[in-house]
């Protein structure tokens, strides 16, 4: 039979098509999951039964956006959220239920309670870092299909876990690097690769600065909030009021400005470069942390990665080098953040892609993206693979400023080479019970 065929000549409606393709590799299947007239109501709307049932888990600040964009979906139905504080799921709730005009959103406190249910098909995840591993791979293992904020995950060793468990069980998967979908990055990274700057040596990579310094004090776990479960294979520490935002500037949470966005711009320069799949050979560098108080995260950092083909790059925060991603070649440079997009000659920028020239994977809607994919089973825009080895970047640069030593990479191995002092922040110990 043509797998060129659409889902309903073979015989199967969407959710038998989901569920078949659990434990299947992506690359198997690519042909087109196409709706049928049949299952369009007259307004053009999805019928209840082809729709793409979503959890949403992790509905604060970022969870909550996404929710809204995916609710904003006409194929996708919410039908839970869940989240560790009762009030945010309360809010979430509300405002889906308030989307469908009904009452039917479930709200949980346990993540597993969303990712056992059979009818979800995808999962949203907007998490602290360190608790972006374990439901991912659960998560695939049950057969989702999962949109994720970035980083992938606080290790370099979380991130392969999740890396293989996006492989082995079949499932699509998008990364929340959004700049990918940004027209101004795309075009930057195809002028790029297309040789309109020459033969590049050197990138810039600018990320924001610091952190805080507010040395909050301990005090009482807010009504409604498990703060336990907030910290999950975290080590336990006692409360101070940094759940929802303040655990960036927190290494057992997070790294800071660095790793909250090495999964933007540090993924737009590896895609300029041609290096999405790949990493560094050599890394070093230095940063400032807090000399006291409860943040330690760098306030300031810079680092630089060299390339087996030679290609230097540098990560610092934006007081060293202006945030965005900056390539330099022999024949001019290319410039790009959020709403900008420079060059060096100007007339780099008029240019035109051929035909024949190099056209890079095209989206103009992440989310949209992400669907589109789960119907074709196709790769999407900010795979696994690209958000590990993103993060990995960031991950790396982090670990020479802690060791404070010139580090040899195998980015084929994920190992440092001749170092297991390095090595040992491949990964982190988890708290019982949890692991990736």
């Amino acid at each position: 039979m043509s797998q060129k065929k659409s889902i309903n000549t073979l015989g199967i409606n969407r959710r038998q098509f989901l569920k078949r393709a659990t434990g299947i590799t992506a690359g198997a299947l690519t042909f087109p999951y196409i709706v049928s007239s049949s299952a369009l109501g007259r307004d053009g709307s999805v019928a209840p039964s082809n729709r793409l049932v979503m959890g949403c888990i992790g509905v604060g600040s970022m969870g909550s956006g996404d929710m809204r964009g995916f609710l904003g979906k006409k194929e996708v139905q919410v039908v839970a959220v869940c989240d560790i504080d009762r009030g945010k799921r309360d809010n979430a709730k509300k405002t889906v239920d308030g989307r469908y005009k009904n009452s039917d959103c479930k709200t949980y406190l346990d993540f597993r309670d969303i990712i056992y249910r059979d009818d979800i098909d995808l999962l949203s995840l907007a998490l602290p870092d360190q608790w972006h591993s374990i439901p991912a791979v659960m998560g695939a293992r049950a057969g989702k299909d999962i949109h994720a904020q970035k980083p992938l995950a606080r290790t370099i060793r979380e991130g392969r876990a999740i890396c293989d468990a996006v492989k082995r069980y079949g499932r699509i998967w998008q990364t929340g690097s959004q700049q990918r979908s940004g027209g101004n990055f795309h075009r930057a990274c195809e002028l790029v690769r297309n040789g309109r700057i020459g033969k590049v040596y050197k990138v810039e990579v600018g990320l924001p600065t610091g952190g805080s310094s507010d040395n909050k004090p301990v005090q009482p776990v807010p009504d409604g909030v498990d703060w336990d479960f907030w910290l999950g294979p975290a080590p336990w520490v006692p409360y101070r009021g940094i759940m929802h935002w303040n655990w960036r500037w927190m290494m057992d949470y997070s790294g800071g400005q660095l790793t909250d966005w090495a999964g933007h711009h540090i993924d737009i320069a590896h895609w300029g470069m041609d290096l999405e799949r790949t990493g560094p050979v050599e890394i070093e560098g230095k940063g400032e942390y807090p000399k006291d108080g409860i943040y330690d995260v760098p306030m300031t950092y810079n680092f630089t990665c060299k390339y087996a083909n030679g290609i230097v790059m540098t990560v610092a925060n934006n007081k060293q080098i202006p945030q965005g991603t900056k390539w330099t070649g022999d024949k001019g440079w290319v410039y790009v953040k959020r709403g900008k997009l420079e060059a060096d000659p100007k007339s780099v920028l008029d240019e035109v892609i051929g035909p024949n020239e190099t056209h890079l994977y095209e989206s103009r809607d992440h989310k949209q993206n992400f669907l589109d994919c789960v119907k074709s089973r196709k790769e999407t825009i900010a795979p696994a693979e690209i958000g590990h080895r993103s993060i990995s970047v960031g991950l790396l640069g982090e670990i020479a400023m802690l060791t404070e030593e010139k580090l040899k990479w195998d980015p084929d191995k994920e190992l440092f080479v001749n170092n297991e002092r390095a090595n040992r922040y491949l990964s982190r110990p988890m708290r019982s019970p949890w692991s990736a």
